[in-house]
């Protein structure tokens, strides 16, 4: 027999091996185990690109003339917040929107929704559109902070302004809106109109409610609760935006700081925050209430 010419020993050399491993994986893909070939993938549904997430649940008097306030507890999931050894931000906020929760649940007369209820991931634009989604009447959204100098203390109040109120609070607007940019959310890519509700106080009534909250909050925090700015403060949060919601952003404290990061993970110290921010959300409900009749 004649020798098989080189060109097609080289091609035979170079197709037999895939031939003979294309056979295997047939076999083994309809006569193999269940858990592999086709069966080895699980398909799971997921919503579609771009659409909302789901609702929190309301609690409280199934009453819908009731007032809503939402709690937002800033952070969670894959984005921690701030934090000083076992003391993160996110666990922090979360313990006290609870509490604040609780507090306002168990006198009644008020509706509550946690934006987040759990250790999960959202987008700021999403925690100021749940509320505008549920029509609420107010919007709290908790926070703490945390600088290089371990000396700063003590809880702050913030409502919306196009530029902050001083350089501590564009310092830490400016950490809290990058919340988006590190989970890959541009926030310069807002279009103008967005942009312009951030620097816009045209919003007259409701800049003027936020603040009537945020100077409430501060009146009633009592003697334990230490402060580090006692007068409101400003700043371009970007999950303070609803132009037509009043809204406020509390700093609880410094997890920076060794007595912040006691107190703020302390029952007593979520006793005294969430019977503070408590008191304020029912006097400033009360006031509306009087102000409409």
């Amino acid at each position: 027999m004649a020798p098989m010419p080189r060109r097609l020993q080289i091609i035979a050399v170079v197709l037999l091996p895939v031939a003979v491993v294309a056979a295997l994986l047939a076999v083994d893909r309809w006569f193999g185990p269940a858990s592999r070939g086709r069966d080895y993938v699980v398909r799971i549904a997921l919503p579609p690109a771009g659409g909302m997430i789901g609702l929190p649940r309301v609690e409280g008097p199934p009453d819908a003339s009731r007032p809503l306030v939402v709690i937002d507890a800033g952070h969670g999931g894959r984005d921690p917040g701030a934090s000083n050894g076992p003391v993160v931000e996110k666990t922090v906020t979360l313990a006290l929107a609870r509490a604040v929760r609780d507090e306002l649940l168990k006198d009644g007369g008020v509706r509550v929704a946690l934006t987040r209820s759990d250790d999960r991931f959202m987008v700021l634009q999403e925690r100021s559109g749940i509320a505008r989604r549920l029509g609420a009447d107010l919007f709290l959204s908790i926070h703490a902070d945390s600088v290089d100098n371990d000396t700063a203390r003590g809880a702050s109040v913030y409502t919306l302004s196009g530029k902050g109120s001083n350089e501590a609070a564009a310092r830490i607007a400016a950490k809290e809106n990058r919340a988006d940019i590190v989970n890959g959310v541009a926030l310069d890519s807002e279009n103008d109109s967005v942009t312009a509700i951030l620097v816009d106080l045209s919003q007259d009534d409701t800049h003027r409610r936020s603040r009537q909250f945020a100077q409430l909050i501060l009146r009633e925090f009592p003697a334990n609760v230490r402060l580090h700015d006692r007068d409101v403060q400003s700043a371009a949060f970007v999950v303070l935006k609803s132009p037509d919601l009043p809204s406020v952003l509390f700093e609880s404290g410094f997890v920076s700081n060794a007595d912040d990061a006691v107190f703020l993970t302390s029952d007593e110290g979520r006793r005294a925050l969430s019977s503070a921010l408590a008191r304020a959300i029912r006097i400033y409900f009360a006031r509306q209430s009087r102000a409409a009749g």
